[in-house]
């Protein structure tokens, strides 16, 4: 048992919104990209594939966004109807945008880097408009990404969408997702950031990416119950910092401290393992799990997306998380 509260009568399990875009993974890894040839493209965003990883762990999903009227817009919700998501709510933009690219540098397993294209991304053209209360209100949990945040009117569609979820009853996911070069200042940033964490249930982020929310704070020692506790006197029930190969530590509105394993992985990126690790452990917790069960179950899936080439695309199934985790704990594992 968890200190979540999800209402079973309604018929959405899931629904993010932000980003959709593409990923271009270099092919040639172990080497810069200015030596790389050759990408695979993977539909990406970090929303878009928490949404992937719930929809193949057998979660009922939709999406709340906006993409390109290109090509790249047709293949992202070719890709997401393929994995079983509800894309009514995914609206073509028609004022010229364009999608979103991500091209990653694979210099080694723990070397690794990514290129960004955003701008006039379609993705940041949602409107508040574009945010169905009806369609939010039928959903068992949200989840919001920080990206999304980054621009008008993407921001307030996003606080639209928080403001149904809170008057529902949905348990809103609020991950962090922080990518410094779609904000135009560190201070910009964290007040927008505080914003929309004070009317989320979970927080999920990594210390850093804590750290740039808490500017105006005082916590020269990134202590993390310093960080954790603040959430707890608004609407946060539990706040998760991760701490890379370290693994992560869960924290409750109760008082309670988790900290959380981690698996071994024949490593190809480190990229997608955040998103990964959410699915998992916000599919853990939907299910009632304890939240010990469900961090174990998010860091399973995490290394399973880590040891593949994509992230999207390597988004387990519940029987690949089982059986990897078995596998683990008996000692089978082989590393490569």
């Amino acid at each position: 048992m968890n200190n979540l509260i999800f209402d079973n009568q309604k018929p959405v399990d899931f629904i993010a919104v932000g980003r959709l875009c593409i990923d271009l993974n270099a092919n040639e890894i172990n080497r810069p990209m200015e030596e790389t040839i050759t990408f695979t493209k993977y539909v990406g965003g970090s929303p878009a594939n928490i949404t992937i990883g719930l929809s193949r762990l057998g979660k009922k999903t939709g999406f709340i966004g906006r993409v390109a009227d290109d090509q790249m817009g047709r293949f992202i919700v070719n890709y997401l109807q393929k994995n079983q998501i509800d894309t009514s709510n995914v609206i073509t933009d028609k004022s010229g945008s364009v999608t979103g690219l991500a091209f990653t540098e694979i210099k080694s397993p723990t070397d690794c880097s990514i290129l960004m294209y955003r701008d006039n991304v379609a993705d940041l053209k949602l409107e508040p408009g574009d945010v169905s209360e009806e369609y939010i209100k039928q959903a068992k949990a949200m989840l919001i990404s920080g990206t999304a945040l980054a621009q008008s009117p993407s921001r307030e569609a996003v606080f639209l969408a928080l403001d149904y979820a809170r008057k529902h009853g949905v348990v809103v996911f609020f991950d962090i997702d922080y990518r410094p070069y779609t904000w135009a200042s560190p201070e910009e940033t964290a007040t927008y950031y505080n914003l929309a964490a004070e009317k989320c249930d979970v927080i999920i982020g990594t210390r850093e990416e804590f750290d740039m929310m808490e500017c105006f704070e005082n916590n020269a020692d990134h202590d993390d119950y310093f960080t954790a506790k603040k959430w707890f006197d608004y609407h946060a029930k539990i706040v998760v910092i991760k701490h890379g190969k370290d693994g992560s530590i869960a924290y409750t509105k109760e008082g309670e401290i988790f900290k959380g394993t981690t698996f071994p992985a024949n490593v190809v990126k480190t990229f997608g393992a955040g998103d990964s690790y959410a699915a998992g452990f916000i599919h853990g917790l939907m299910d009632g799990w304890d939240i010990s069960k469900s961090m174990e179950y998010g860091a399973a899936a995490a290394s399973i997306v880590i040891s593949s080439h994509s992230c999207s695309d390597a988004m387990p199934t519940v029987e690949q998380v089982d059986n990897y985790i078995e596998t683990c704990k008996n000692g089978q594992f082989i590393a490569k």
